[in-house]
């Protein structure tokens, strides 16, 4: 068992009044609300070093026993693109086409969603966010890592909010099952795929479905 790393002063935090606090997090909730997943990606470019600062901000969040256990494999390749989106229709035919309950496709109908996924080739950018269920040790031993869906699942909303943040707009895309990503990406056995987050800036045409979002009292009890 290795040692402990050495605690360190608490230097980062900075106390705010009350009042700018208030502000901060009015600002942010106007920001968030504003967020929309979007299904229609302009192809224009988006510079690399944006891309790295977001994913930098995902790379903040906690995680299980300080493991970190995720993966960000950025994609702009266009011929990687189109592998992926090839890969991921074929699943998606047969999930609309038969594997899916009828109740999943009901709801999926208020979306308007179908197999074909032209998104994944349009977008200049795919992140496809990969858990680590293990890490291998420089001797070759395997060393668990805990809380992996977790972990990604917050790093991923993290990383979501920074490209909303930077003028981006993003799409989260499921495919069932998702190994034909470890091939595709030669990506080892001891990650697996969590999702493609498909990124750019919105089509000049885009739309979305005119969708409320819950209340604070429909998501939220506060016991005081």
């Amino acid at each position: 068992m290795g040692k402990p790393p050495p605690l360190v002063p608490l230097s980062g935090y900075i106390e705010l009044p009350v009042e700018e606090m208030r502000e901060r997090a009015a600002v942010f909730l106007r920001d968030a609300q504003r967020r929309r997943t979007v299904r229609e990606f302009s192809d224009r470019p988006v510079p690399r070093d944006i891309m790295e600062m977001c994913v930098l901000a995902a790379g903040t969040a906690p995680s299980g026993a300080h493991r970190q256990p995720w993966r960000f494999v950025v994609v702009s390749d266009p011929e990687i693109k189109r592998a992926i989106r090839m890969a991921a229709e074929e699943e998606e035919k047969e999930f609309y086409g038969g594997r899916a309950p009828d109740d999943w496709l009901e709801a999926l109908a208020l979306l308007g969603t179908d197999a074909e996924k032209p998104f994944l080739e349009h977008a200049p950018h795919l992140i496809v966010v990969f858990g680590e269920s293990y890490r291998v040790r420089q001797d070759g031993e395997k060393s668990k890592n805990y809380y992996v869906a977790e972990s990604v699942g917050i790093a991923t909303g993290m990383l979501i909010t920074a490209i909303h943040l930077a003028g981006l707009v993003s799409l989260t895309h499921t495919p069932s099952p998702m190994g034909f990503l470890n091939k595709i990406l030669e990506r080892p056995g001891n990650e697996r795929p969590f999702l493609i987050l498909v990124v750019g800036y919105p089509a000049p045409e885009a739309s979305v479905p005119n969708l409320q979002r819950k209340s604070l009292e429909e998501i939220a009890t506060f016991i005081e």
